[in-house]
């Protein structure tokens, strides 16, 4: 992988963002701080892939 390839990268932070979330614990804030997460960390690949 080339450390240019910005698509790449932000893939692999969505992934690793998703490895977080499933490590928060089962309760009404950890739920709700989770799809924050997800919402926001892997809205920036797409978004990039988009443009």
């Amino acid at each position: 992988m080339n450390k240019y390839d910005l698509e790449e990268r932000l893939i692999d932070f969505s992934v690793l963002i998703i490895d977080i979330v499933n490590e928060i614990p089962n309760s009404k804030a950890g739920n709700h701080l989770s799809g924050q997460l997800v919402s926001f960390g892997t809205s920036v690949s797409l978004n990039y892939g988009e443009a």
